[in-house]
């Protein structure tokens, strides 16, 4: 690899900064102003690049190519800038009172309905845009065609980057931003129209993003999965560069835009003898520099530790042991669930539906352990469900371990897993232990993507079918009741034991429970272990009833159902991520059949439970029951 290649990769890595910088600045102000981690905030990235493609072709028939581009792309940031202060206005300003983990799972449900109400209008297919008119060329560099768009892209990103400091640093809207960062109750202590700052906030990050997204008109199409990748990226960005960071995200966009150009540029490389593809990192650069950002500067390299907020929502009640008539509901369920075989004869599918519930049931408890008494939102579970699932495939199919002792092996893979990535990510706390959980599932993901030889790679392990006498779809059916049986017991168990009340004092207070000896790093690194080994548990159950496992069971999307589950349900209480897995499981099953936008009414529903029971399933259930 010549120095003159390194060097045109370096160049070329300032334009894919830009669009990194532009996605995430607005993220950035929007967490620093509302404290609220926005899920759809790639939504309005892809609308942004959705509108521009749309308005450019009509405005250039009106105005002429050079004016139709440009004022699709400006069209396209005001338009993306006015539904957000809209989507803050009629949806946010209703859960600012909400914990905050449910104003996640409220623009979660938002993600979900934008992504559909994109299919509706502009269906399924790529839209791909104009090129920008005086820039569709190439410049000659190092021997190498540079298009000037990327040229331009790669201006842009510090242009905005001064705009947004001027007007942070020069303006009185800038000071109030500034202010309500460090002290948003101080803020509002003094008079401060809090409800048009934090509109006026939402609008300017929302519009930063979808201006980001009409950039990118001329370099790729519009299509339906820009939200979730934009948003994995940004939120790195964010991180690394430090939560309320402006220059902080545009040094972070940087770092990572120039370590996948590295990496490409690097191509084949011999290391020890083996040749290893370094291209291949391009696939998880980004959350390999967020992960070892993160264990030498825990809040971000210009990040500092967030002030102390008054807590939002109502007073969590203590966890109490279960009553009589909770003990009766609790064996009604597990009567019902063990009838379930009886109940196949009649119904085919009942058996299929109740495996999948109790599998989901066993992943939302896990990540309940963690959430609920440890206060530790994870966002990369699933990377524990999928060494859970990948070890017991392998003990399966390749070393022909009978089922009992192949399920084993995956737990034990697990476990081990969850030890290791979990001495780093419990010395974080919030969003930063948040982003480290899910830094160390994509690194989990893209082993599992690329290892071809022990795991398949994109195609994954396929005959793994369990031994007599689980071969049955009754007998699977029964082996997963009793292990899921067995892992919510124990995990009830350890809540109210001598280690559980030390995981909910060291989530209550770490400064306090640290002043009374506990070892608050060791309790939740302990928790940490406990939590992935139940749900390898899972992972493995979901081998045996699927026969098959792909890199799929490690992809963000299903850590986001392990948050949907223990959210809808009610992270407050221990029956709630129960009640959300079986819901989810049965919202999902149900709508995906009847109608191709079911994402968007399962955003729907999702919304409609937050707004309705902001304490989940279980805290409305249980408010229900007070009053009656």
């Amino acid at each position: 690899m010549s120095f003159e290649s390194l060097l045109f990769q370096a160049v070329n890595g300032f334009a894919s900064a830009s669009g990194l910088f532009l996605v995430a600045a607005g993220l950035s102000i929007i967490f620093g102003v509302t404290r609220i981690v926005n899920m759809a905030h790639g939504s309005f990235y892809m609308l942004g690049l959705y509108l521009a493609v749309t308005l450019a072709p009509l405005l250039g028939e009106v105005f002429g190519g050079a004016l139709g581009f440009w004022g699709g792309i400006f069209g396209a940031a005001l338009v993306t800038a006015a539904l957000g202060a809209l989507v803050e206005i009629v949806l946010l300003r209703r859960i600012y009172a909400a914990p905050e983990l449910y104003q996640l799972l409220a623009t979660f449900a938002l993600l979900l309905i934008i992504n559909d109400a994109a299919l509706y209008f502009w269906g399924p297919e790529d839209i791909l845009g104009p090129r920008a008119p005086g820039l569709s060329g190439s410049v000659e560099l190092l021997g190498r065609r540079l298009p000037e768009y990327d040229i331009f892209l790669a201006v842009i990103g510090p242009l905005v980057l001064l705009a947004l400091h001027l007007i942070l640093t020069r303006t009185r809207f800038g000071r109030l931003v500034r202010a309500a960062t460090q002290d948003r109750e101080m803020v509002a202590a003094l008079g401060i129209n809090e409800a048009a700052l934090f509109t006026a906030v939402f609008a300017l990050g929302t519009g930063i993003a979808g201006f980001g997204g009409a950039l990118q008109m001329a370099r790729e199409p519009a299509n339906l999965a820009l939200d979730l990748s934009v948003l994995g990226d940004a939120f790195v960005v964010v991180v690394v560069g430090g939560m309320g960071s402006i220059r902080g995200a545009y040094l972070a966009a940087l770092l990572v835009a120039e370590v996948k150009a590295l990496c490409t540029a690097l191509g084949l490389v011999e290391i020890g003898g083996y040749a290893f593809n370094m291209s291949r990192l391009t696939l998880v650069a980004e959350f390999l520099v967020m992960a070892v950002v993160l264990v030498v500067r825990p809040h971000g390299l210009f990040g500092r530790p967030q002030p102390v907020q008054a807590r939002r929502g109502e007073a969590e009640a203590p966890l109490m042991p279960l009553d009589r008539r909770g003990r009766l509901i609790a064996l009604a369920v597990l009567v019902f669930f063990a009838g379930v075989p009886l109940l196949g004869a009649f119904i085919s599918y009942a058996p299929v539906l109740a495996l999948d519930m109790l599998i989901a049931a066993l992943f939302a408890a896990s990540l309940h352990l963690l959430m609920g008494p440890g206060g530790l939102a994870s966002f990369g579970h699933a990377a524990y469900f999928g060494l859970g699932a990948y070890g017991t495939a392998y003990a399966a199919t390749v070393l022909g371990l009978p089922t009992p002792l192949a399920l084993a092996v995956g737990i034990a893979t697990a476990a081990a897993g969850a030890m290791l990535f979990g001495w780093f990510c419990v010395r974080l706390e919030g969003v930063y232990f948040a982003m480290l959980t899910l830094a160390f599932a994509q690194i989990v993901w893209s082993i599992a993507h690329q290892s071809e030889e022990v795991t398949g790679g994109s195609n994954g392990l396929f005959g793994v079918w369990p031994d007599p006498p689980f071969d049955s779809a009754n007998g699977l059916y029964l082996a997963a009741l009793a292990i899921t049986v067995i892992g919510v017991v124990l995990i009830r168990r350890l809540v109210f034991s001598p280690f559980g009340l030390a995981l909910r004092a060291s989530r209550d207070s770490r400064l306090r429970a640290e002043a009374s000896g506990i070892a608050v790093e060791k309790v939740r690194w302990l928790a940490f272990a406990l939590a992935g080994l139940l749900c390898g548990a899972a992972g493995g159950l979901f081998a045996f009833a699927k026969g098959s496992i792909s890199p799929e069971a490690i992809s963000v999307g299903r850590s986001i159902d392990g948050l949907v589950m223990v959210l809808l349900g009610g992270v407050h209480s221990l029956m709630g991520p129960l009640i959300g897995a079986g819901g989810l499981t049965l919202l999902q099953d149900m709508v995906m059949r009847e109608s191709p936008y079911w994402r968007g009414l399962l955003g729907l529903l999702i919304l409609a439970i937050v707004l309705l029971f902001p304490s989940g399933l279980a805290g409305g259930l249980r408010r229900m029951r007070r009053t009656s």
